[in-house]
């Protein structure tokens, strides 16, 4: 790919810090709230079903305030809740809480009870090998149980059994053996459903395995293929044997004295990786047949430090987004926006970036400037507003002819008037996240007349972020996962007036993402951030912290923020076939804007801090137990808006530097130090 740098491009825009998917209102409240209602008091549904909800806040004196910001939240992306109803896409029990603020800053809640129960099965069936199994060999059945709207149910509860155990046995996990020749039927039952699987049994041909693995040493996190044959004792191949493998695993002298730690390696899809150092030897089996090889894991040593050059304070609000361009003149600037702050963004020249200096605002009605982005061609500039005054939200485009100095060009409003709060700009196109229902594609060929082109609205999904890749729009979509359509590429039938669905991905998030080609592996990896505000659960549940005082601004001075969630990695050079192979995880922090450029990730992790990542090569496991992890800066700031109280909203590379903005801080800019030679 394209560096992002000589493209002049940059993340899509920090969701900074989204409220959980709750009820919002577009101002505060004119009155303290005293008292909390929810209609219904307990929610019962069946998952995948919805049903009218709301809260009423009334004030002390008993009268109902109108338009109240009052915050819902589960804790659990099981149950969803928008301003007029609650989805639930998952059974079980739990508590959702509705939050206002009160007189003298006290927080008033609400406690829901919330009961979802799974829909009945209505059809059920096993999957597993083609009928003919060899004796010895072991091989897992699968039961999938779907309802009547076509879902999957998960976790299903399945008893096996089978009609002949002398041919072949089966465990209560669906694991098959094969004992001797024959043929038997394996029955699987769930909630009154049946399904059969007739196998037949054969001799085993197996004399041999012949692993031809090459690798005789990698790092840790390197990916290893792992490839074997079963022979027959005339030499021919068994090219139906299931191989299966696994690794014994011997830690080396880098390892704490303390023991071993848990999960030393992966074997999964055919391919191995180890994330410790130490030796690992793989086994392959085929019916009772095994052959072994041994890799040497050594350390992937890929850290630098870090050391901060600059900075451009924000400390009289919050800081929402920053997007990097070059000027017409051929100086670098910066657009950051802020979180509560009036509406206002700022500009910075960061053409020395020992050296940041702030050149102008610009003010717009908004309460926040949740996202910016400039265009590629450095032509106009974006500021996407939620809380205008007159609820009239939409976007502000900006007019760079003068970098340093931009001026409003227009505003656009239509479809937009829920809020928007995620961005992407090519330079004819504006794509707009409207209200986190669907997003507005709009021309801006003239920045002074945008105009309307088309929309796509995905059913039953919440959208939060999107960004366009060669014709394709790549979203994250709470409920659903993964949306991709064709807004102009063409191969899938779509154009940017009418877009067209490629396919979906369910995946157990909804917030960030970035696609990501690699240039030596071909692969089109896609980086998908939870971004979870709660950590209601956990065995660390976090500060408590509110996003607004009594007056519906963010209290200055406050406890820090905590957040939970992880980046998923997947595989999508196949699009009709992606396959999760990863994840960046910490478990006490939470992931949030997320950009790859050259192999590297650039993670903005919240209260974890600004966060650099090796990413080469084939990905598979926990990159953060493979020490592939460079560098990680934390902004710590006595001054700062919420006082050393580190929570980073977007980062991204530029000109061989990491800008990044903090939620309580402001702007940053640093440098990675080179590795020291080696004597």
């Amino acid at each position: 790919m394209q560096s992002l740098t000589a493209r002049r491009l940059g993340v899509t825009a920090a969701f900074l810090l989204s409220l959980p998917l709750g009820l919002r209102a577009q101002g505060a409240p004119d009155v303290p709230v005293a008292r909390l209602v929810a209609e219904p008091a307990a929610i019962v549904l069946k998952a995948g079903e919805s049903t009218g909800f709301r809260v009423r806040a009334y004030a002390a004196d008993g009268r109902e305030i109108p338009n109240p910001f009052v915050r819902v939240s589960a804790g659990t992306r099981a149950v969803r809740f928008s301003d007029t109803t609650v989805t639930a896409t998952a059974a079980g029990r739990f508590e959702a809480t509705a939050t206002a603020q009160g007189a003298e800053g006290r927080t008033i809640t609400l406690a829901i009870p919330v009961t979802v129960t799974w829909p009945a099965l209505t059809a059920l069936t096993v999957s597993g090998p083609a009928g003919t199994l060899y004796t010895g060999l072991t091989v897992p059945l699968r039961a999938k149980g779907t309802h009547a709207d076509g879902t999957e149910r998960p976790n299903l509860l399945t008893t096996w059994a089978t009609a002949n155990p002398r041919v072949a046995t089966v465990n209560r996990f669906g694991d098959v053996t094969a004992v001797s020749p024959g043929t038997t039927t394996i029955t699987a039952t769930a909630e009154g459903a049946t399904a059969r699987l007739a196998l037949t049994v054969v001799a085993n041909p197996i004399a041999r395995l012949e692993i031809t693995v090459a690798e005789a040493q990698v790092r840790t996190g390197d990916v290893v293929r792992l490839t074997a044959q079963a022979k027959r004792a005339n030499g021919s191949v068994v090219a139906d044997a299931p191989i299966t493998w696994s690794y014994i695993y011997t830690p080396d002298d880098s390892i704490a004295p303390a023991g071993m730690p848990g999960g030393a390696g992966i074997v999964q899809f055919g391919r191995f990786a180890g994330n410790y150092p130490g030796r690992y030897t793989l086994l392959a089996q085929a019916a009772g047949v095994t052959a072994q090889t041994t890799l040497q894991v050594v350390p992937r040593d890929v850290r630098q430090r870090i050391q901060v050059t600059s900075r451009g304070s924000i400390t009289n609000s919050h800081t929402s987004d920053l997007w990097p361009w070059t000027g017409r003149d051929g100086r670098d600037y910066v657009l950051v926006g802020t979180w509560g702050g009036d509406g206002y963004a700022l500009v910075f020249d960061i053409t020395d970036l020992d050296r940041i200096v702030k050149t102008d605002s610009v003010r717009v009605d908004a309460r926040t400037i949740n996202d910016v982005t400039v265009s590629p061609d450095g032509r106009y500039g974006v500021l996407s507003r939620e809380g205008a005054s007159n609820r009239q939200n939409g976007v502000v485009i900006l007019d760079l002819a003068d970098p340093a100095h931009p001026k409003i060009a227009s505003t656009f409003t239509q479809e937009l008037t829920g809020g928007v709060h995620n961005m992407f700009a090519t330079n004819d196109h504006l794509f707009a996240v409207s209200g986190g229902a669907k997003y507005v594609i709009i021309d801006v060929k003239d920045i002074y007349q945008p105009k309307y082109v088309s929309e796509y609205r995905h059913p039953n999904a919440r959208l939060h972020d999107l960004w366009v890749r060669d014709g394709i729009a790549y979203s994250a979509q709470g409920g659903v996962g993964v949306v991709v359509v064709d807004v102009g590429n063409g191969k899938y039938g779509g154009t940017i007036e009418q877009p067209k669905l490629i396919t979906t991905y369910p995946v157990n998030s909804g917030h960030e993402i970035y696609p990501y080609v690699q240039q030596r592996t071909g692969r089109t990896y896609l980086f998908i951030g939870d971004e979870e505000m709660s950590r209601r659960g956990r065995t660390w549940e976090g500060t408590g912290y509110s996003l607004s005082g009594p007056d519906g601004k963010p209290p200055r001075n406050g406890i820090a923020q905590t957040s939970g969630g992880y980046t998923h990695i997947v595989d999508f050079t196949d699009p009709m076939r992606p396959m999760a192979v990863g994840r960046y995880h910490l478990e006490d922090y939470g992931a949030h804007d997320i950009i790859v450029e050259d192999d590297v990730l650039y993670q903005a992790y919240y209260d974890g801090g600004v966060r650099v990542v090796d990413v080469s090569g084939e990905l598979l496991g926990n990159l953060y137990d493979q020490n592939r992890e460079i560098a990680v800066f934390k902004p710590y700031d006595p001054d700062a808006y919420t006082p050393n109280a580190p929570f980073v909203m977007n980062a991204m590379p530029w000109k061989g530097r990491v800008l990044f903005t903090d939620f309580n801080s402001g702007l940053w800019a640093a440098k990675l130090l080179p590795k020291p030679p080696v004597p």
